[in-house]
């Protein structure tokens, strides 16, 4: 696909918690990544405002195992509480995804050079990533790879269909949809043969809005542009 970077990413833990196991204070991760989360690490690799990162599929590739911890986490009326977090133990994915350019952002009109975005894209992969990268919780340190996607043998190859129910696939921002909102995603996602195949936002049809929320600004001054970046990687500039 154009655009497009193959991965894989790959931890000691993951936490792609199941947000009604929040209430208590527990948290329980899904079996599989949600396209959120996905994204984030993508965006971990690389972002620019100008640019709207899509998942299109994650090949699971080691079996899916949980393992329990106690934790004590902060609590909000001062000191520390106790609660359990049930990880994923082990894991490693590989993902597809590509880039398209934000529409909604006008103001980055001038950032828009596909050739040069996905040359540092690129780059940036190489190299690990421009940030920290993590599988859903902070904690959850992961590290990023280039992969043919579909190379190798995996866990669930020839495993047939898994259906994994309801799922959170991820957060509709207002510079993202134009619609001054934050929304939370759902869908039924199902597993053929250890790969999930992510439908786009747009097609997702429970959608349910959480709070008023304006598009964050961005100072075209306090942005570099592709065209400096692109500059600085050239002449050797971190």
């Amino acid at each position: 696909m154009r655009n497009s970077i193959e991965f894989v990413v790959y931890g000691d833990y993951a936490l792609f918690t199941d947000p009604l196991t929040k209430l208590g204070g527990e948290k329980l991760s899904y079996q599989v990544p949600t396209y959120q989360a996905l994204k984030g690490v993508v965006e971990s690799i690389y972002w620019k405002p100008t640019l709207i990162m899509y998942i299109d599929e994650v090949r699971i590739m080691k079996p899916i195992r949980m393992e329990s911890k106690g934790i004590r986490p902060m609590d909000y009326g001062g000191g520390n509480t106790l609660a359990n977090y049930t990880y994923l133990r082990d894991v490693s994915y590989q993902v597809r995804a590509h880039f398209e350019f934000n529409i909604n952002r006008p103001d980055m009109a001038y950032d828009r050079n596909e050739h040069k975005h996905h040359n540092i894209l690129k780059r940036s992969l190489q190299v690990g990533g421009r940030r920290d990268i993590f599988l859903g919780a902070r904690e959850c340190q992961a590290y990023v790879e280039p992969c043919v996607f579909g190379e190798g043998k995996g866990f669930y190859d020839d495993y047939g269909n898994i259906h994994l129910g309801s799922m959170l696939h991820g957060l509709n921002y207002p510079d993202e949809t134009g619609r001054n909102q934050l929304e939370v995603r759902l869908w039924n996602p199902v597993m053929k043969d250890g790969i999930v195949q992510f439908i786009r936002p747009e097609q997702c049809t429970h959608i349910r809005t959480v709070a008023d929320m304006q598009p964050k600004h961005f100072d075209p001054a306090n942005v570099v542009s592709v065209d400096d970046l692109f500059a600085q990687l050239e002449g050797g500039n971190p």
